[in-house]
Parts: C-alpha cells; structure tokens; sequence
C-alpha cells in the first residue's frame, strides 16, 4: 500500500470537507443532478474517445497508484551480482533452475540459459519493455483526458444552471436550485480533475518511469551475465544506472 497516497486523499479531500462544514450545513454542497452530470458526463465522453476495453483496464492500472509494486532499482543490483557469479562459475545453464525473485530478470535469464544469444535476449526484454511502457500511458492519457474532461462537464453544468435559473426568473422559488446546478457542477468537476484524475495520471507516470529505469538496468545486467563479463565489470556498468545517492545508499548497505 502507498500510504502517500491514501493520506494525501484523506488530507484533500478533508480539507474541502472542513471548509464546506465551516461555511454552513453541508447539504448545500450536496446536488444529485450535479453529480450525475459531471460524474456520467466524464464517464460518457471518455468512453466516446477510448474503447471500454482500455477504459476498464486504465482504471486497472489505476491501482498501481494505490499499491507500489515496483522495485528500487538498486534493489536488483545484488541479485545481479549473485546471478553473474554464479555463472562465471557454474555456466549460464546452471541458473535454469535458480530462484530468482524478480520475474523480468528471471525471464531474461530463462532464455539465455535456452541458448538464446545475448543480443537475442536483449531484443526481446526490450520489445516487451516497450510494449509495457505503451500500455500505461495509455492509461496515463485516459486519466489526464478525464481531468480536462471533468471541468469541462462543470463548465455544462453551469450552462445548464444558468438557462433554467434565466427561465424561472418569475418564480424566485426556482431561482436557488438552478443557481446551486450551475455552481455546484464546477465545483464537482475542479474536485474530480484537480483532486483525483490529474494526481494520479502523474503518480501513474511517475510509476511507470520508475519502473523502465529499473528493468532497462535488470536489461543491462542480464546482458553482461550471458556474455560472462567480470562481476566488478558488471558493478560499474549497473552504477551507471543510478543516481548517485542510490549509490551511497547501496554502498552504505
């Protein structure tokens, strides 16, 4: 769990919920066809520009947002390093059958331990290197569309308050719940672009470039173990791939 994420959730949408109860009752911040409106309308219009299957499967990799499954780059350099000794002292067959946690790495070994050569190897891991990268910022794309999409839906709303706030002018009875659909719909949407879709599309993207750096390393070093390079060869050609404080920290360690 990125509890990062949950707080910041909590503490956002809090913080909007401390004001609106200081400011007065809050059932005046509540009004279903103003959440109907900018919740369905954004729904509707992200389904007219994706198809359902990437819709559901972005609000799949939604979750990477909520649960961190990646791994440190730096945390794969031991394993890499273990990996490639073993190797230059039993072969690249022996780790056929050696436990390797990471599933990436384990694939890349799988192969040249199959008689795969290395640039073969390296062609393949990189092919479905790419091919991850496409799908999350498919999804990326989805969310950022919904964050435009859902002030723009407010901004409808606020039309549509407007129109039927201008019809009822005679009757000031109407007057109050046309003005409360026309306020209250961009509202709904600033929450939902600025609170919710745009943070995530961001973390998704920040997640996702975390998770390149650290298999375009495990590429790297999968490559260096199939072509037998020294350990202290392999070492510097992996540091290259971190910053400098990963460094420090894995050195520290």
């Amino acid at each position: 769990m990125d509890i990062a994420t949950l707080i910041g959730l909590l503490v956002a949408f809090g913080t909007i919920f401390v004001a609106m109860f200081l400011g007065g009752s809050m059932d005046a911040f509540i009004n279903a066809p103003s959440i109907v409106l900018v919740v369905g309308g954004t729904i509707g219009v992200t389904l007219i520009n994706q198809s359902l299957v990437h819709v559901l499967g972005a609000f799949r990799v939604m979750m990477n947002a909520f649960f961190d499954k990646s791994m440190d780059a730096s945390e794969l350099v031991p394993t890499i390093i273990e990996l490639a000794t073993k190797a230059r002292k039993d072969g690249v067959v022996s780790l056929e059958n050696e436990p390797i946690a990471d599933s990436f790495i384990a694939r890349g070994v799988r192969l040249g331990a199959d008689g795969l050569s290395p640039e073969m190897v390296k062609a393949t891991l990189t092919a479905e290197l790419i091919s991850l990268r496409d799908r999350h910022e498919r999804g990326h794309r989805i969310f950022r569309f919904m964050g435009a999409t859902a002030p723009a839906m407010g901004m409808i709303g606020t039309l549509v308050g407007l129109v039927q706030m201008l019809r009822t002018l005679d009757d000031p009875d109407k007057i109050g719940p046309s003005m409360a659909v026309a306020l209250l719909t961009t509202m709904y949407g600033a929450i939902l672009a600025f609170v919710v879709f745009n943070p995530i599309a961001e973390k998704l993207s920040n997640r996702t470039t975390e998770e390149m750096s650290a298999k375009t390393l495990a590429i790297a070093g999968i490559e260096s173990i199939l072509k037998g390079d020294n350990t202290l060869v392999i070492q510097s050609k992996l540091d290259a791939y971190l910053a400098p404080g990963q460094r420090e920290d894995k050195e520290a360690a």
